[in-house]
This record gives C-alpha cells, structure tokens and sequence, in this order.
C-alpha cells in the first residue's frame, strides 16, 4: 500500500467516523453537520484527498458520508 492510499483510508476512516456521531441528530442533519464540520476544521488538503475519494467510488464510505461529501463539493 502507498502512503497516499494509506492517508486516503485514514480520510476515509475518520470522515465516517464524524458522520457517525452526527446521525444520532438524523441522516438529514447528519449529512449537513458532517459537511459543515469537514468544512470548517478539515484542511483544503485534506478536504481535496477525501473528495478524490469519493470521485473514485471508494467503497469504504458510508452513505451518509457520501452525501456528506457530495454537499461539501458544492461549498
């Protein structure tokens, strides 16, 4: 495994993990608070890894994530 697909895991792996503490407010909220949360606190290097991520199907992101991300590209 590569360094760049080790930290993508990682973006992956922690993107997830803040979508999960958001849906106990709903998948609704939770896909706007995880995009606002990765969009304040996440560094452009970081939120432009993880948006590669999604472009190219990673199938380790959650749904709700997914959506998430699909938000964040819009900002």
């Amino acid at each position: 495994m590569s360094d760049v697909e080790g930290q993508d895991e990682r973006l992956v792996y922690m993107a997830n993990q803040i979508a999960r503490n958001f849906l106990v407010e709903g998948e609704a909220q939770a896909v706007l608070a995880t995009a606002e949360h990765l969009k304040k606190f996440w560094d452009p290097r970081m939120k432009s890894r993880i948006l590669v991520a999604l472009k190219e199907g990673n199938a380790n992101l959650l749904p709700v994530t997914k959506l998430a991300l699909e938000e964040l590209s819009k900002y």
